[in-house]
């Protein structure tokens, strides 16, 4: 924003208030007043003001000749970004090809769920008041807005679901692409939507009707497409649906997709995943693992110099297995059964005591079977236990046989896939499983981290699949924005140094030097704070936009925003957005 002489022919030169911008590699200006009726004294001090000074007479206050009032300030900075950066990828166009009131609010709620995530009815409250919903230059100006209209706008929305999932499709899918799918599950409150069953929680809330939703996402973890399923819905059931949209909806000739072995069961494989065609990359179950190893097939003397070995077997003709053994995998594992094996004994100790006791002592071989079950099944490691049952008490002893049986095979884990060495080699196609934790910090992510998708309160089917369509586009572009902001984030900026500093694909996870150095120091090589997703969204909201009034009759009020600091500079231009 600054101010201008424009020369006006044989009259005194217009003076105006404009401000400029750049789109499409041209520099485009407007302006927002005209100051030509103004005292000198009043445009030498908002020209003092615009570069950032203080206009006040030497040895008096502000509010003694202060020429203006500031009647509002609102945070700017975070939404400017986020909405800058929704509008760069051009998720827009994808929600609605021509503008309209309800692209709009679609878009706002995008946003708000990024910036701030509410009920739709607090949602609706904000976009009223804030900078969002009051115009934010030449873009969104929704004034008033009511919850009924967010409504609305969500079963706009969803409508349009198949052709936005299609348009992402096309910019991140491509023939012979791995793809990314997992499953999670969320509760809602009340009893009402017909979505919500019993079903296993991933989020511990026993007793609570949920969800379940699918995420499909690329290789890198950038979201494509969702589906939510009833809540007792099983992983591989949600399995044909996504197929189905992968070769119909999304038109992929090829595909190699890339499931956990809950999801790519045997079964799924051989009915749904090889009758359409597609590759596929998963793992084994522990039973099927167990039987190559007492089969001879899988032999700890083949990690004797590799982490990982490729061998075959008959049961699984035209697949390739790769077997790989992390070491601090197996210490854990250990670790955790050890754990669990003390508390299942201390829990056991407890009972065994209850059968002694001089009052009101445990008896009955009934009786004492029920509180050992509830104790055997409560940590998971009743198999490795053996239980004596009699009327007036009971003995345990730990299977000292079945323990060692699993502990043989404490971190090995075995990758199966149908890809030639030639399309994928082994290290590649190990780094294409573990690709699926993007997936679970998309989970983390969408429902506790940033996004909240959860608890749901809506009723009805419709508005519980476009909360979730929301939340994920919400995600779309939460992701974009942080791979361009991992300069100034704790999140890795160098996958390929990340990829040199482990010692095999096998090997955890390991941050890259440039990852290490930033959390050591907590600042980046130019010396600006290091910050996280949220905290950065923080600081971007000090960046005000205030309404001014000028102090003079008939002057039209113009709105005035906070100069950035050199780190809101850094992540803006990171980002592409201009204020």
């Amino acid at each position: 924003m600054y101010i201008e002489s424009v020369p006006n022919r044989n009259s005194p030169p217009a003076i105006l208030l404009r401000e400029s911008w750049r789109a499409g590699g041209k520099i485009r200006k407007r302006t927002l007043a005209n100051l030509s009726k103004w005292p000198p004294h009043l445009i030498d001090g908002l020209r003092i003001l615009l570069r950032g000074g203080t206009a006040v007479p030497r040895g008096e206050t502000i509010r003694e000749h202060d020429g203006f009032d500031i009647t509002r300030s609102r945070p700017f900075g975070h939404v400017a970004a986020v909405l800058g950066a929704l509008r760069g990828l051009g998720l827009e166009r994808l929600i609605g090809a021509r503008r309209s009131r309800l692209r709009d609010l679609v878009v706002a709620m995008i946003v708000a769920r990024i910036v701030a995530p509410r009920s739709k009815l607090a949602t609706a409250r904000g976009l009223s008041e804030d900078t969002l919903g009051h115009g934010l230059g030449e873009a969104l100006a929704l004034g008033e807005v009511g919850e009924d209209e967010l409504y609305e706008a969500m079963d706009w929305l969803l409508q349009r679901q198949p052709r936005i999932e299609r348009g992402l499709a096309e910019r991140h899918l491509e023939d012979g692409a791995l793809v990314l799918y997992d499953v999670t599950s969320t509760w809602l409150e009340g009893r009402c939507c017909p979505l919500a069953r019993h079903g296993y929680s991933r989020d511990g809330k026993r007793g609570k009707l949920q969800i379940v939703f699918g995420l499909l996402c690329n290789a890198q973890g950038c979201p494509v497409a969702v589906e939510v399923f009833e809540g007792n819905t099983a992983d591989p059931a949600t399995l044909g649906t996504q197929i189905d949209k992968l070769r119909r909806r999304f038109r992929l000739s090829r595909v190699v997709l890339v499931g956990d072995r809950g999801m790519l069961t045997e079964a799924r494989i051989r009915e749904e995943v090889k009758p359409a065609g597609l590759e596929w990359i998963s793992a084994l179950r522990a039973p099927a693992i167990r039987e190559l190893a007492s089969g001879g097939t899988l032999q700890l003397s083949l990690f004797d110099e590799r982490a990982l070995a490729e061998i075959h077997h008959p049961d699984f003709p035209g697949e390739r297995l790769i077997a790989c053994r992390n070491p601090l995998l197996a210490e854990e594992r250990a670790r955790k059964r050890e754990a669990l094996l003390q508390a299942t004994e201390s829990d056991l100790d407890a009972i065994r005591a209850a059968t002694r006791r001089d009052k009101r002592r445990l008896a009955g071989k009934d009786k004492i079977g029920l509180r050992v079950g509830k104790v055997i099944g409560k940590h998971k490691v009743g198999k490795h236990f053996d239980l004596e049952i009699a009327d007036d008490g009971f003995a345990w002893r730990r299977n000292a046989e079945r323990i060692a049986e699993e502990a043989a095979l404490d971190g090995l884990y075995v990758i199966r896939t149908s890809l030639s060495e030639r399309e994928l080699g082994a290290e590649d196609t190990v780094r294409a499983y573990k690709g699926l934790s993007r997936i679970e910090r998309a989970f983390r992510s969408v429902k506790t981290v940033d996004l909240k998708v959860r608890p749901i309160h809506h009723y009805r089917p419709e508005r519980v699949r476009a909360h979730v369509l929301l939340c994920m586009l919400a995600y779309h572009v939460e992701w974009h924005m942080r791979q361009r902001l991992a300069p100034i984030l704790f999140d890795e900026d160098d996958p390929a140094g990340a990829d040199a500093a482990r010692a095999s694909i096998v090997a955890p996870a390991k941050p890259s030097p440039s990852a290490r150095r930033k959390a050591a120091a907590k600042r980046t090589p130019d010396g600006v704070p290091v910050h996280s997703f949220r905290t950065l969204l923080e600081d971007l909201a000090t960046i005000a936009r205030n309404r001014v009034q000028p102090k003079l009759p008939g002057a039209p009020p113009f709105d005035l925003v906070t100069k950035p600091t050199k780190l809101q500079r850094q992540a803006l231009d990171l980002l592409g957005v201009s204020l």
